[in-house]
């Protein structure tokens, strides 16, 4: 078990600088890794001691998703241009609105609209009963089940530029399945959704990141007050962000390679191994739920 945090470390914080790289790190990898980031950073933080439901501890953690967002944005950079650009097109002139593109954009917009309700309304719940690693042990293997069953009902016959209406509002409404049951996966969910819709593994990807950044951006400046406000100094949340730009850059550009030639099996076994590892690391009593 890594040390646990004292206040001899930083005394202005209840996450040090050495944590919150670790942090950064486990962040950048896991967010975009159909693996849940989430779940992954609450294993972490119980490693270290680090009061998993603590309210500076879950802003924290929300806020450093705007590190791992960062890096889509760049990565994706020439993508959003165009897609901002038909969309600011559209709404000028008329003809401009048959454009995919200008329609993609509102279809961000509109599929993202469920995920804000859900949370804001479930908040309380999120950040108490179900942050439990109880939760986060089961969610990671039934998250798995589904996306086996996804990956093997998929067709797989559906690119990017084939797209609907009825995708992105389903693939973005998968998102609450993430948001309630932390481990299940953000992307593990919405790629799974798209996969079952018969898009193609590249077109379920590139549509789980654009879905993934008003979401994701949004909690974490919605966080960003209680990070600050409730203990979190700013040198660990500017370095946390940082690591998780860097890492997340890293890890989108292999998983867009990946998911090119390969299927998600790897992925369903890592979290069936994760899963049960962590039912019994909290069975034994070595980690506290």
């Amino acid at each position: 078990m890594l040390a646990p945090f004292t206040a001899e470390m930083d005394p202005m914080s209840v996450i040090s600088v050495g944590q919150a790289v670790v942090l950064g790190v486990v962040e950048g990898v896991t967010e975009f890794l159909p693996v849940s980031s989430t779940g992954h950073l609450k294993i972490t933080e119980g490693l270290m001691n680090i009061p998993v439901d603590d309210t500076a501890v879950v802003g924290f953690t929300a806020v450093i998703q705007v590190g791992a967002i960062a890096a889509v944005l760049v990565y994706f950079f020439k993508d959003i241009v165009r897609i901002v650009s038909a969309w600011g097109r559209g709404l000028r002139d008329r003809e401009e609105r048959q454009h995919h593109d200008y329609k993609f954009a509102w279809w961000v917009i509109y599929a993202t609209v469920p995920i804000v309700i859900v949370g804001l309304a479930a908040k309380p719940l999120i950040d108490g009963a179900l942050g439990s690693l109880w939760v986060v042990a089961v969610s990671l293997i039934v998250g798995s089940g589904a996306m086996w069953a996804a990956d093997q009902m998929g067709r797989h016959k559906r690119g990017e530029d084939d797209t609907t209406f009825k995708d992105a509002m389903l693939v973005g409404c998968s998102q609450i399945l993430a948001l309630l049951f932390p481990g299940f996966s953000r992307s593990g969910a919405t790629m799974s959704t798209a996969l079952v819709l018969d898009l193609d593994r590249v077109a379920a990807t590139r549509l789980s990141f654009f879905l993934g950044i008003p979401a994701l951006t949004g909690a974490g400046l919605y966080e960003l007050k209680d990070a600050v406000g409730a203990g979190v100094g700013a040198v660990p949340l500017a370095v946390g962000t940082a690591v998780s730009f860097v890492v997340a850059y890293a890890s989108i550009s292999w998983l867009l390679k990946f998911v090119a030639k390969h299927s998600f099996n790897a992925f369903v076994i890592y979290r069936i191994v994760v899963g049960v590892l962590l039912l019994g690391l909290l069975g034994a009593g070595v980690l506290n739920a």
